[in-house]
């Protein structure tokens, strides 16, 4: 098994591209998914986003009151980091154990949804390819207006805090530009998987993990048989000490 990327801007049709791939077969983790479960009331982000930024945050009922913490973020690139630093490394947390029982059940490739990926970085070295979703500029702010309920300025705070698409797409294997149709789309996503499931690549992996296995297990054996060879050796000197 190998981890695909897929990132690009916010309002550019992530989702979109990433249920066409679920209903093609192929494994989703969705860090944003991964993100709202970490700060659930009593888990250790939230606490440490509480302990942060304070009470102002939250609603009465324990719940993180995401408008307020946006509203602070993206306003001050000091506090957005100080807040990566809480979530992200319990979002990948998160996200790894997700890989971990999709490679159990045997899948070829897993899709990592990374708004962030390139931001962060910390997951970019474990990606085998990268997808970028771009759209034209103008339909990003009016998608990102429309679905947000955000302000025109808001919308442009939230879209300068992320890398420009322009510098995602040139680092990218794939690029699916979603600007047009649906139906274009998705038949940019299904070129897209025809060629990741005809990699072999996976099968490199299995076999790599297959060594790394099989030395531990070897290395394990032999220590094992050097422990009762000691115990053995122990045995008759105290034997030999009583005659």
């Amino acid at each position: 098994m190998y981890l695909v990327g897929l990132t690009g801007g916010v309002a550019t049709g992530k989702s979109t591209v990433s249920n066409m791939f679920r209903d093609l077969g192929v494994p989703v983790i969705d860090a944003d998914a991964m993100a709202r479960r970490i700060v659930e009331p009593g888990r250790r982000a939230w606490r440490a986003i509480k302990e942060e930024f304070g009470q102002c945050v939250f609603h009465e009922n324990g719940e993180l009151n995401r408008a307020a913490l946006r509203t602070i973020i993206f306003e001050d690139e000091d506090q957005r980091q100080k807040l990566n630093k809480i979530t992200h490394p319990e979002i990948y947390k998160e996200m790894i154990w997700e890989a971990i029982k999709c490679a159990a059940q045997g899948h070829q490739f897993i899709l990592m949804d990374l708004p962030l990926l390139f931001e962060a970085g910390v997951m970019v070295p474990y990606m085998h390819k990268i997808i970028v979703v771009t759209c034209e500029e103008d339909l990003q702010l009016q998608r990102l207006m429309e679905q947000r309920h955000l302000s025109e300025r808001e919308s442009k705070l939230m879209i300068g805090a992320q890398m420009p698409m322009d510098q995602k797409a040139v680092r990218a294997d794939f690029v699916i530009e979603n600007s047009g149709s649906i139906e274009d789309t998705k038949h940019q996503v299904m070129r897209i998987n025809r060629k990741l499931s005809s990699s072999y690549f996976h099968w490199k992996i299995r076999l790599m993990v297959g060594f790394v296995v099989g030395g531990l297990l070897g290395i394990c054996k032999m220590l094992s048989r050097k422990s009762t060879t000691w115990t053995d050796t122990k045995e008759r000197w105290f034997q030999l000490s009583l005659k």
